[in-house]
């Protein structure tokens, strides 16, 4: 998936111009995992100019590039304990850059985008809680479905207007995000 448009070069300072990258991720074939990609096929639909939209199962290092070419990334993911209907906060890269050649977590896709690339993108985790996650089939439960309906609700407006670290202030301190096994 991919939408919008990207002008100028990482690592320049204002090259990223205002774009935004959103990145959901999860399995959607693990019922309320797949409510990452569900946010980002949604936000696809709608065509935001200089948006960007990825799905996808887990973050890897390969991430790190396309996070580079944007002023901002969301990374949005399934919350089996966080608060209800969803939190929205601000991510820091990590202190220091080391990955796996598996899944990566938010703040080290956004570390190795700084090492790798000099890039500079700020970075935000929006985590929609869900419910089922323990059984095979790619339904959202109705509770899934109706936090995914409000985390929409809330992004969509901050993918127009970039005022992502006001909105990360106003709402409670996180709890973080499902962890990948």
């Amino acid at each position: 998936m991919r939408g919008g448009s990207w002008t100028g070069r990482p690592g320049v300072t204002g090259g990223m111009g205002n774009s935004v990258l959103v990145i959901g991720y999860g399995n959607p074939g693990r019922q309320d995992d797949g409510l990452g990609p569900a946010l980002a096929e949604a936000v696809e639909r709608l065509c935001i100019p200089d948006v960007t939209v990825e799905a996808e199962y887990q973050l890897t290092v390969e991430d790190a590039a396309t996070v580079a070419l944007h002023r901002y990334v969301v990374f949005a993911d399934a919350s089996v304990a966080g608060r209800e209907p969803f939190f929205f906060s601000r991510v820091p890269p990590a202190t220091h850059t080391s990955f796996s050649t598996h899944s990566l977590e938010p703040e080290a896709v956004l570390a190795l985008g700084r090492d790798l690339f000099q890039a500079d993108t700020k970075g935000y985790a929006l985590g929609i809680r869900g419910y089922r996650f323990n059984e095979f089939g790619e339904a959202l439960s109705d509770e899934g479905q109706q936090n995914l309906a409000a985390a929409l609700h809330f992004i969509v407006p901050l993918l127009t207007t970039r005022t992502f670290d006001a909105a990360a202030e106003g709402i409670d301190s996180p709890v973080q995000m499902r962890k990948r096994p």
